[in-house]
């Protein structure tokens, strides 16, 4: 299995993208680990929310492939412990899926469309962070849940 974690803007501080980068590295030796960034939109003056919303989630779909499982971070999404979130990765290896993919959408949250096609929603917390900081939270939370998975002693009960 391979997870992609998309994400819609780019990373603008440098701080934040090493510390994304020591996970990311961290994390080939478990699995198949990528992130993918989709620009941010330009010229969105003039455009709705709803208007912005569909546009990201066009170009949401086209990075998706028809057997990829798309699980959103939304803030209405079902909250989970670390150790939860490590099951959870586990069922998906088991279940013999080819690619899940992790989306962390615009500042608007998903278009009607995305959230049809998702499989499932998560929430990291009930407060709102930044959505740069979310993929430091994201990827770290996956090398937890693989280190779990593996016995190892990064995570503590």
């Amino acid at each position: 299995m391979t997870i992609k974690l998309l994400a819609i803007g780019k990373t603008d501080s440098s701080q934040l993208q090493e510390l994304i980068e020591v996970y990311q590295k961290r994390l080939q030796h478990y699995i198949n680990f990528e992130i993918e960034l989709i620009p941010d939109l330009k010229k969105t003056k003039n455009l709705s929310e709803d208007q912005q919303k569909d546009k990201e989630g066009e170009l949401i779909l086209k990075r998706l492939a028809p057997t990829d499982v798309l699980i959103l971070f939304d803030e209405k999404g079902k909250q989970l412990t670390s150790v939860e979130f490590s099951t959870f990765l586990q069922k998906k290896m088991n279940s013999g899926i080819k690619q899940l993919v992790f989306l962390i959408g615009g500042p608007y949250g998903f278009s009607n469309e995305i959230y049809s096609k998702a499989s499932g929603k998560i929430s990291l917390s009930k407060m709102t962070f930044s959505h740069q900081m979310v993929r430091l939270f994201i990827t770290e939370q996956i090398y937890r849940g693989y280190t779990i998975l593996k016995n190892e002693p990064y995570h503590h009960q």
